[in-house]
């Protein structure tokens, strides 16, 4: 049976109607195999968070089946979980967020991209910068978005240099503050950034702008008009598949920047992990034939980078019970499947991500079964139960098997 939608035919959906795909970023599961081979040996986010903290209440992912698929400290397994569950190991070399996002979508990435935690971005690199800005550049380092703004923020306003800054991820940002910089300079200087990052020695994933308001320390704060400009991914994936059939591919939070728009029908900026969440409990209580694609960032962003367990086990529970509310709101013919895209152990060394495995967890209304499935060796089955239910070709070269006929 087929219909059609914006003149392009389209198949009707095999099995789910609506897909809703949620990252929380960061909420890795343990180590990777090969965690050693990137200095993680012993890291697991969430298996930490839950014996830190010791009181973790995440009910709703509890009767999902989380405390099934992994031990948690003081989180009972229960008899009959509601949905399916497996462990994915990552096959792609990196653990950053592209790349685990790139993954889940097909794409199997062997050069990992560049990172400057260590000492900053080269001298060429910023010669070149000022040079095409005008803007002489301060920071060059790996910092906190916020303490840099404490640190640089009137030195900045003063004088009209620019703040650069890096992070464990592969990111080049750019702080300016709106009332003395100007947000259209800002966005013309991280466009020059980004021509200038695309050479292979210095290319980074994304070049990120970070607008401020304020006049002295204390009062500073980033605003939303922040704007990424990211590589985009390096061939087409299962967004591109489901945008071309004639699906709504709807994407919630840094989704869009990740895939730098590519196979995206719709996107909706959050302004919070719990705003990410309430809209995607909008988005679910409309009508759309597809996907929805949903990034949670605070998990990643202010917990773990910033080494705060107390932190991240208080934004679990916020999701838990936004997630809550989500499960009341989905149909016979949903499915929910939550994932992540690397690990950020707050317990760790250090400020990076951490080469963990990750969760998937899929449950439908509809489902007569649940329980554990076979671990996976690739984030990539993602992708490819997506465009397997709504009957697309993966495109060519993408990796990743569906787990469509495994969810009874």
């Amino acid at each position: 049976m087929e219909n059609r939608k914006w003149g392009v035919r389209i198949m009707e959906a095999k099995k789910y109607r609506r897909i809703f795909t949620i990252v929380v970023d960061s909420c890795g599961i343990g180590g990777a195999k090969d965690a050693e081979r990137f200095g993680d040996a012993g890291t697991d986010t969430l298996g930490h968070i839950a014996e830190t903290v010791g009181n973790l209440s995440i009910p709703n992912m509890q009767k999902l089946g989380i405390a099934n698929l992994k031990e948690l400290k003081n989180i009972a397994p229960v008899e009959k979980p509601m949905g399916y569950f497996t462990k994915l190991s990552e096959a792609s070399n990196g653990k950053d967020t592209m790349t685990g996002h790139w993954e889940m979508m097909g794409l199997h990435i062997t050069k990992p991209f560049l990172t400057f935690t260590e000492h900053g971005f080269p001298k060429e690199l910023i010669d070149e910068l000022e040079k095409r800005t005008g803007h002489k550049v301060i920071g060059n380092k790996s910092a906190s978005g916020t303490e840099i703004l404490e640190e640089l923020g009137e030195e900045e306003i003063a004088t009209g240099h620019m703040i650069v800054y890096t992070s464990a991820d592969s990111v080049l940002q750019i702080c300016g503050n709106e009332e003395t910089f100007g947000l259209k300079e800002l966005y013309r200087c991280c466009e020059i950034a980004r021509e200038i990052t695309m050479k292979d020695e210095w290319k980074v994933g994304r070049v990120i702008a970070r607008p401020y308001v304020g006049k002295k320390k204390g009062e500073f704060v980033r605003t939303s008009n922040r704007h990424d400009y990211a590589l985009k991914p390096y061939g087409r994936t299962a967004l591109n598949a489901l945008k071309d059939a004639g699906y709504d591919v709807i994407s919630v939070g840094k989704i869009r920047d990740i895939f730098d728009g590519e196979g995206i029908t719709e996107s909706n900026k959050s302004k919070s992990s719990v705003h990410g969440m309430e809209q995607t409990i909008e988005i679910a209580e409309r009508d759309f034939t597809g996907l929805c694609f949903v990034n949670l960032v605070d998990f990643d962003a202010l917990w773990g980078h910033r080494r705060n367990v107390k932190g991240y086990a208080e934004e679990l529970e916020r999701f838990d019970v936004k997630l809550g509310e989500l499960l009341k709101v989905l149909r016979e013919d949903d499915l929910l499947i939550i994932t992540a895209d690397h690990g950020n152990d707050p317990t760790y060394k250090g400020t990076d991500h951490t080469r963990e495995q990750v969760m998937f967890v899929a449950y439908s209304p509809s489902m007569k079964g649940s329980g554990k499935l076979e671990d996976q060796d690739t984030f990539a089955v993602i992708g490819a139960t997506i465009a397997d239910n709504f009957g697309v070709q993966m495109p060519e070269g993408t990796i990743g098997t569906s787990l469509l006929a495994e969810l009874k």
